[in-house]
């Protein structure tokens, strides 16, 4: 079994860093990403906290769509989207996929890469993952 992909989410944008590791996970790798809470999504506060907040409200309670609230969440969704899930290669790449809000205790040590194709400095309107769970109702700690 080969070791994990470390990545750290902090200022990557949403949709970048959910492509490149879709694609990692396809070519059979195992990935781990740590402060998603950190990931920016890119646009207007208002439109973004809004689209999101209708994504929520799509659906109903007993047929779905369920959109999930917590930023990690959030972030692993965004992937799966991005997989063939109706395979079993989709499935089994989304299975060595795993996505933490912060940084856990036992992965303190751990080496972290950035992706650099993912990380923007120079976005000028954007919102946190944190930012948009704590407006879809999830109790985010700092």
């Amino acid at each position: 079994m080969s070791t994990p992909i470390y990545i750290d989410g902090t200022k990557s944008i949403y949709g970048k860093i959910s492509a490149y590791v879709a694609k990692k996970l396809l070519e059979g790798e195992e990935i781990v990403i740590v402060n998603a809470n950190e990931v920016i999504v890119t646009g207007g506060r208002e439109f973004v906290l809004g689209k999101f907040r209708e994504r929520r409200d799509i659906g109903s309670v007993r047929k779905g769509p369920y959109y999930p609230r917590t930023s990690d969440q959030i972030l692993r969704r965004s992937i799966a989207a991005m997989l063939p899930r109706k395979s079993s290669s989709g499935k089994e790449a989304l299975s060595k996929c795993t996505v933490y809000a912060g940084v856990p205790r036992d992965l303190k040590n751990a080496e972290f890469q950035k992706v650099e194709k993912a990380v923007s400095d120079k976005v000028n309107g954007f919102v946190t993952l944190a930012e948009v769970s704590r407006h879809l109702g999830a109790k985010v700690r700092n």
